[in-house]
This record gives structure tokens, sequence and C-alpha cells, in this order.
């Protein structure tokens, strides 16, 4: 999230950051499995990258303290 501050220099705001860290993130065995067609693997790419572009767009909230902190304690 802090490189995606600098997308102004740079041009990689979280949905190019997504794009490309997305595949190494979230890999799947499925996507590289021969039985996966190239539409299908464009697909879960697709997917894989909203998820990663989600996190990098919601760091604040996801891996804040108080967050942290309803999920041990169960309260949430």
């Amino acid at each position: 999230a802090q490189l995606a501050d600098y997308c102004s220099i740079t041009n990689m705001h979280t949905k190019n950051l997504a794009i490309v860290w997305a595949p190494n993130l979230l890999r799947s065995k499925q996507i590289e499995s021969a039985c996966f067609s190239g539409t299908a693997a464009f697909m879960e790419v697709r997917i894989q990258s909203v998820v990663v572009e989600f996190i990098l767009n919601h760091v604040d909230v996801l891996f804040s303290s108080k967050l942290s902190s309803v999920i041990r304690d169960g309260a949430g």
C-alpha cells in the first residue's frame, strides 16, 4: 500500500500492483495444471487480482490493531 502512495511517480497504483503481484501471492495449482483453458486461467487471475487490489485498498482496516483484537477475542 505504501508503494501505491507513489503512483503519481511510478504509475503503479493499486490496480497495477494487484495485476503484477496476484499470480505470485495467490498462486493456484489449478491454473498451472493442463486442464485449465486460456479463458478459465484468465478469469482465475482476474479474480486473484481483484482480491489483492481489495487488500491493498483496505490495508488500514484489515491490518488494524482494533480488527486484530476483535478477531482474537472472538467478539466480531
